[in-house]
């Protein structure tokens, strides 16, 4: 969250760590930390699983917490806060909680709602009329920013480098699910007119200090970092990165947006959870909860049944209603189960960023709790795939050639895909159709993304008929289609890599006639304007600036500005 690859990744970049500490936790209760005790079956099981997952996962640490709606039942910590010097998770370490700070923000929003100080459903203009941001489909309210349904194009803040830039709405308000990290600055704006403090006093004042979240950091800041567990991402930015890849520590940060400025140590998250479970008793009215819990939009990024409240998921897990989030920021991911219905809660946290969240630790957490309350048997744990083992590699098995006789040769051995190249490159499956290297500096620069047959109706997978990578594009004897592509004359001066001053490695290309970022299609909808990704409507757009001797020198993607480089 807060940089160009870290919010819903629209990007192709997008040795295994120790994790010798992982298997034995330290459990530090309420306080300091405790001396080992007798562990129950739940702690058993959630450590093997914990184990288990950080393994398979390639996380240096995690930090975690369980309660309940009237206590802390346990705070525990695995593995490295930092692994070059091999220091062991703590219980006064903050981990940052990314968009999970988003619920923090609603509940602000709730509470002056409870006051009569704001309309959610007002024109956000009535409050702040200076709002860079053009909306032609219609007046955006406080509601729509709340629920990701406003239109506006997931930017990480409300400024942009050219003062005379603006953000551009894509849809009616409330037409579709967009997540949007923009909606949630532009509300911090709101509280800071109304509340007449700066967002990090006024969340101190109205959430931390009220339920003695006493350790929390309300902002990122090099000082918080001090008490934070060191953060790790990949090595190899500028690649694609298999699940077990290189990690590096990542410098200190700033960052001080309502999207998600949070970092916390594990016993202030529990306190946290447990305010939820008892609705937001004492810190917004039995309404103001009832509207943060109510399902307004279908969001399925977070799973085939979840809907969208105000700054939190609503989901339906084993027939409970229950609250969830993550949060990923550039080198920490995050996650919450909070079960209504039973009332227990959990989080966990760890400190590395490659693309996934620790999303089934925290519901397999809050799956034992319930078995325990309930004194049903406790369910086993669903078992961690591995990325490498692909069933159906034999789909993917076979020859593909490019237009200039260029050749790909993938052959199945057993559960494992693996391409012909200098040796045989074991490949990890990312998504669907969607594969990676596992070896650094052999095919890493982008994904392999197989292509199927149209389907014809029923129930067998259509065959695999080409692949991709990156710019370079092969098909196999099956393929039927089209094999010249006509490329627009204007596309040579924008295809390139680009970087951002965060860091942020992206490369735009031809293929197939047509111009991708990444991973992602670009649909052109002006003057070097494009559409980033499928759906006709989505907000985020890529537009390249500065064509100076036949090269676009900026591209402006979602409102970052990335520089072109030449290496």
């Amino acid at each position: 969250m807060g940089h160009l690859l870290d919010r819903r990744t629209f990007l192709s970049l997008g040795g295994g760590t120790a994790i010798a500490a992982a298997a034995s936790p330290r459990l530090w209760g309420l306080g300091a930390i405790a001396a080992p005790a007798a562990k129950d079956e739940v702690e058993s099981k959630l450590d093997a699983f914990t184990a288990a997952y950080m393994k398979a996962m390639n996380a240096p640490g995690m930090t975690q917490a369980l309660t309940d709606k009237t206590a802390t039942i346990r705070t525990a910590g695995y593995g490295f806060a930092n692994l070059e010097l091999k220091t062991p998770v703590s219980p006064d370490q903050l981990f940052q909680i990314g968009s999970i700070t988003k619920s923090f923000t609603a509940l602000i929003m709730l509470q002056l709602r409870d006051e009569g100080k704001v309309d959610l459903h007002r024109p956000v203009l009535e409050y702040l009329p200076w709002l860079p941001v053009n909306m032609p489909y219609g007046p955006i309210t406080a509601h729509h920013l709340l629920t990701h349904s406003s239109g506006l194009p997931d930017a990480s803040a409300i400024f942009q480098s050219d003062p005379a830039a603006r953000h551009v709405q894509g849809f009616a308000p409330g037409a579709h699910f967009h997540y949007c990290n923009l909606g949630f600055a532009i509300l911090g704006r709101i509280i800071e007119k109304l509340d007449g403090r700066p967002w990090y006093q006024c969340l101190q004042a109205r959430i931390l200090a009220p339920l003695s979240m006493t350790q929390t950091a309300a902002v990122i800041t090099i000082n918080s970092s001090a008490r934070s567990a060191t953060g790790y991402q990949p090595f190899f930015d500028d690649q694609v990165f298999p699940r077990q890849g290189r990690l590096v520590p990542r410098p200190p940060e700033v960052f001080d947006s309502p999207a998600g400025s949070i970092a916390a140590p594990p016993g202030d998250m529990a306190i946290y959870l447990r305010m939820l479970l008892n609705g937001g008793h004492g810190i917004v009215s039995a309404d103001g909860f009832r509207l943060l819990s109510t399902p307004y939009m279908q969001a399925t990024e977070f799973s085939p049944r979840s809907f969208y409240g105000y700054g939190i998921a609503v989901d339906v897990l084993d027939g409970h209603k229950i609250l969830r989030h993550t949060g990923g920021m550039n080198c920490f991911a995050s996650s919450i189960h909070v079960d209504l219905d039973a009332g227990v809660a959990a989080f966990a946290s760890i400190n590395a960023m490659q693309g996934y969240r620790p999303t089934a630790v925290t519901q397999y957490a809050v799956q034992l709790l319930r078995a325990k309350h309930d004194a049903k048997p406790l369910p086993a744990a669903e078992a961690l795939a591995d990325p490498a083992e692909v069933d159906n590699a034999g789909e993917y098995a076979g020859v593909f050639r490019s237009a200039n006789g260029k050749e790909l040769v993938f052959k199945a051995n057993g559960k494992r895909l693996l391409l012909d190249g200098a040796g045989q490159i074991v490949l990890q499956r990312s998504s669907g159709d969607s594969f990676v290297s596992t070896v650094p500096g052999s095919f890493s620069d982008y994904s392999l993304i197989f292509v199927r047959e149209q389907p014809a109706g029923g129930t067998t997978p259509s065959p695999v008929v080409e692949v991709s990578y990156g710019p370079n594009w092969y098909a196999n004897a099956a393929y039927h289609g089209d094999r010249e592509f006509t490329v627009p004359a204007a596309y040579s001066a924008l295809t390139g890599r680009y970087r951002s001053d965060s860091g942020d490695d992206v490369r735009v290309f031809v293929r197939k006639g047509k111009l991708w970022l990444g991973d992602t299609l670009l649909t052109e909808i002006g003057s070097y304007l494009f559409r980033i990704g499928n759906d006709s409507w989505s907000p985020d757009t890529a537009e390249f600036l500065t064509i100076v001797e036949g090269h676009a020198r900026l591209l402006r993607a979602i409102g970052e500005d990335c520089w072109r480089i030449e290496v």
